[in-house]
């Protein structure tokens, strides 16, 4: 019966929708009249009110959709939501100011001579207004009332520019900073958490381990991820626009004529293209280029941009004396503190240690500069026009409607699970034949056709939950979060230009002229339809496009993970297998050399950790053949075990929606006994033995043979991961003991300055107080702990510092024999270290540099810079893991 009113829910919302009733309303309205509308049905016939309910009650409903809208009221607190405001402001503050219409009408001057110039330019200002505001509606809007006249009064097609007008103003849902990717980002992230739920339970009933390899976890995602991912597939999208224009204007000339700049190109044209162009270019790079550099989170970027976009408004709508003193006081300022942040620490407390008390002056004066310059330009955008007034009016409603959608939403998506909508979904998906691409091609042209109806804020924050959590959880596509957020954002792009409902189109009606029909508009955008579905296909087949950004900025950062990292490692073998054998001879002569190092003069520790650095690097190479021996060995195995996979884990799938129904059933059993319904109970139990009868049948579908290969698979897999271990650790103990041998020499001039307070400390210890002792003592200890390696001399001071704190005066010989024991070790150290900087440094240091990109990788501290783009490709693939589920 859940199904009944799950459909209520459904029509009460279209109904909704459709009478023009706000959509803020209309999902939390329809959430709230199904759920009351089925606990009182309940009540009226059966006395029950949760019998309608797949999960849980009304009541339990209602704790949950308090707690729910608590938890989205908070969320107003977290980096993803907070940028949303911000952008908004940056987009709008942009177009009141009028800067967005500068910029549109110097590049229609500057490209209108080119064939299809004028259309170019309308594409590319596009795009830039895309990279600055991310408002579609209001994108459209301007452009068709700045660009539209223009085009018909130098003859364009009206199907030509009511296309590339629409098809323009929609990139702002695609090119960063979008809101689109921002809240696709929110949604993802938490999709890719119930994703990872799912995979490990999984790999639990697949191999019965509880702990599942973080290698095979769901890739997440963030808004910065979502902003990178989505950066070169906007540039395709603007790239085919470009070339269809140019092609169609060399092909039919009549349709995009060239346009003659009147004004000429003189200087004060050229000034007015600097002006006009370089301003919202800078912009962009700053906003965007600080998250791609990781110096920015999405948030702070958004204050940035919010910041800039102000100081160009408050020269923009300025005129007068002292036009741009406010915009030079800030580039200025900003200047000053990146000079300064470059070379000297500004920390402020270790300004007296560092003796920076300077630039850090300099650098608090350039602050108060740069405040200043925000809040003139503020003021003059207050003044002028009461422009930032209406700017954070239209910002506060813009978020308020943003944030209402959220709650709606949240309470639809709440009561759509109480009625187990979530499980009719993910049995449908799931049961269809084709696998992930069938699921996900059905969800994407789910959410094509609710585009036509639905804003994008509607689509990602109730479609994307249900969805996304089954699609990111299939280990046989393995697809990461930031790439099906990216593709269902040209999805969406897709449906906002597809007639009869796209919203851009209404846009583009609204302001154009009478005299351009609306069947022209419908025709214009079909080419453009057809370029976006073909960049929808090109980003599906070529998923590096999202990924390979996200991936290099986070393995180029400061904070990139080690190479060993698990979630590296298929990547990190690749890498390895072809380093070591384009490297091999330079790498066998290394290790001959290292062999070659005289060891006699050295301590024995150390001669024994570089006699086994020196086989196991000897040992690297037939490691390494046999670890790719055994993964030939699991890829050969995997051709015909996948099949044979494939079948029983779908079989087994289905014997677990039996157990599921059957598990159903017998609650029911049990609430009919207790309620002395027997023809009830007749009925349960016979729809439970059809279930059995069912899961016995699936059960004997499952062939006999499948025990012993899913056996003999999974101890290859051991066998494999065995053997890569082998090889990892041999490797690192190769290189290891070399790189600690190059520090311990390196450090051996900090070892000379100890001398002389130690053998302060043995005279005083000779007459002093023992307890008067243990200062001095702590303050060698604390000196040698910085030292690389020198245990050997500290162990001794610290012996003697116990005994100075007992103060037992039959104690002192003994601690004095501790000291000199100490002295004599320290002067030992000393020693070898400085004959071994004489005799071995270079050869180690040789090995060391040779080997690093290959035998030492693993041993690397963080990805070194040098195999980030390898890495960063090869993790952009999607890998097929289903074998190990």
């Amino acid at each position: 019966m859940e199904i009944y009113f799950l459909a209520v829910l459904f029509i009460v919302m279209i109904l909704a929708l459709g009478s023009g009733f706000p959509v803020a309303f209309a999902l939390p309205g329809a959430a709230i009249l199904s759920i009351g509308l089925a606990a009182f049905t309940g009540w009226l016939f059966f006395a029950d009110t949760e019998i309608f309910f797949a999960q849980d009650g009304p009541i339990e409903w209602l704790t949950a959709g308090v707690t729910n809208f608590r938890g989205i009221y908070w969320e107003v607190e977290r980096d993803t939501l907070i940028a949303i405001p911000l952008f908004i402001f940056m987009g709008i503050m942009l177009q009141r100011s009028k800067i967005a219409e500068d910029l549109l009408v110097t590049m229609a001057q500057l490209f209108g001579r080119i064939p299809g110039g004028l259309g170019i330019s309308v594409v590319v200002v596009g795009a830039l207004l895309a990279a600055t505001t991310g408002i579609v509606g209001a994108t459209v809007v301007a452009m068709g009332l700045i660009s539209l006249p223009a085009m018909m009064r130098n003859k364009y097609s009206p199907s030509l520019a009511t296309g590339t007008i629409c098809a323009s103003g929609t990139l702002g849902q695609i090119i960063p900073p979008s809101i689109v990717l921002i809240i696709l980002a929110d949604q993802l992230s938490s999709a890719a958490d119930q994703a990872s739920q799912v995979r490990k339970s999984l790999y639990k009933e697949a191999t019965g381990e509880f702990s599942m390899p973080s290698s095979l976890d769901v890739i997440s995602t963030s808004a910065g991820d979502m902003f990178l991912g989505a950066f070169l597939p906007g540039l395709v999208l603007v790239g085919m626009y470009l070339v269809y224009i140019l092609a169609l204007a060399l092909l039919r000339p009549s349709m995009a004529p060239p346009v003659q700049n009147n004004d000429g190109f003189g200087q004060s044209f050229l000034n007015k293209v600097v002006m006009s162009l370089f301003p919202p270019l800078l912009l962009i790079f700053v906003v965007l280029g600080s998250i791609i550099m990781g110096i920015a989170t999405v948030n702070q970027a958004g204050a940035i941009g919010a910041v800039g976009a102000t100081i160009m408004a408050g020269y923009r709508l300025y005129e007068g004396k002292g036009t741009y003193i406010p915009a030079i006081l800030a580039l200025v300022s900003v200047a000053v503190i990146i000079f300064l942040q470059q070379n000297f620490d500004l920390n402020i407390r270790m300004m007296a240690e560092n003796g920076t008390e300077g630039p850090i002056a300099l650098a608090g004066l350039a602050s108060f500069m740069f405040i200043t310059a925000t809040f003139w330009s503020g003021y003059r955008t207050l003044k002028i026009d009461n422009t930032l007034r209406e700017v954070m009016i239209e910002t506060a409603k813009t978020t308020s409607l943003v944030f209402i959608i959220l709650l709606g939403a949240a309470m639809l998506t709440a009561a759509f699970r109480g009625f187990g909508g979530e499980h009719f979904v993910k049995e449908f998906l799931t049961t269809l034949p084709g696998g992930f691409w069938t699921q996900f091609i059905v969800v994407m042209a789910v959410i094509f056709i609710m585009g036509f109806f639905l804003d994008f804020i509607e689509i990602a924050v109730v479609v994307v939950p249900i969805v996304a959590p089954i699609l990111l959880a299939d280990p046989s596509a393995n697809v990461t979060a930031v790439w099906l957020g990216v593709m269902i954002g040209v999805n969406i792009q897709t449906s906002f230009l597809t007639p009869p409902f796209g919203f851009a189109l209404f846009y583009l009606r609204g302001v154009a002229d009478k005299a351009i029909n609306t069947l022209s508009i419908y025709k214009g955008v079909v080419p453009f339809i057809l370029l976006q579905l073909g960049a929808l296909g090109i980003v599906g087949t070529f998923p590096e496009l999202v990924n390979y950004l996200p991936n290099k900025s986070f393995l180029g950062s400061f904070n990139a993970p080690p190479p060993k990292n698990p979630k590296l490692a298929a990547c990190v073998d690749d890498y390895l297998t072809k380093a070591l054998a384009e490297g091999e001879a330079n790498i066998t002569a290394a290790i001959a050399n290292l062999g070659q190092i005289d060891k006699d003069k050295l301590p024995s520790a150390q001669q024994k950790a570089l006699s086994q650095a020196f086989e196991k690097a000897q040992a690297v190479y037939s490691l390494r053949a046999a670890a790719e021996q055994e993964q030939a060995k699991f890829d050969d195995m995997a051709v015909d075990y996948a099949p044979l996979h494939e079948r029983v884990r779908m079989i087994e799938r289905d014997i677990r929606r039996e157990d599921r129904a059957m598990k159903e059933l017998a609650q029911k059993i049990r609430f009919a006994e207790l309620d002395g319904k027997k023809d009830k109970v007749a009925q349960y139990q016979v729809s439970m033995r059809e279930h059995e009868v069912e899961k016995q049948r699936l059960q004997a579908l499952i062939p006999e043979q499948w025990a012993d290969e899913f056996k003999i698979f999974r101890t290859q897999v051991k066998e494999l991961t065995k053997a890569q271990r082998n090889s990892a650790r041999t490797m690192e103990g190769a290189y290891e003991p070399v790189q600690e041998m190059i520090a311990l020499i390196e450090a051996g001039p900090t070892l000379q300055p100890i001398k002389q307070p130690l053998m302060e400390l043995i005279g005083k210890a000779q007459t002093a107080s023992l307890t008067t002792l243990t200062e001095p003592a702590q303050a060698l200890e604390a000196s040698l702990r910085d030292i690389y390696g020198s245990s050997p001399v500290s162990k001794h001071i610290t012996k003697a510092r116990r005994l100075f704190k007992r103060g037992k005066e039959n104690s002192r010989a003994k601690a004095i024999g501790h000291l000199e024991d100490g002295l004599a070790a320290l002067a030992s150290e000393i020693a070898w270290r400085a004959e071994a900087k004489d005799n071995i440094y270079a050869a180690l240091l040789s090995y060391a540099e040779a080997t690093r990109l290959n035998i030492g990788l693993l041993s690397q501290p963080k990805v070194p810079l040098e195999i980030v783009d390898d890495l960063a490709t090869c993790k952009a693939s999607h890998q097929n893991i289903s074998l190990f589920f």
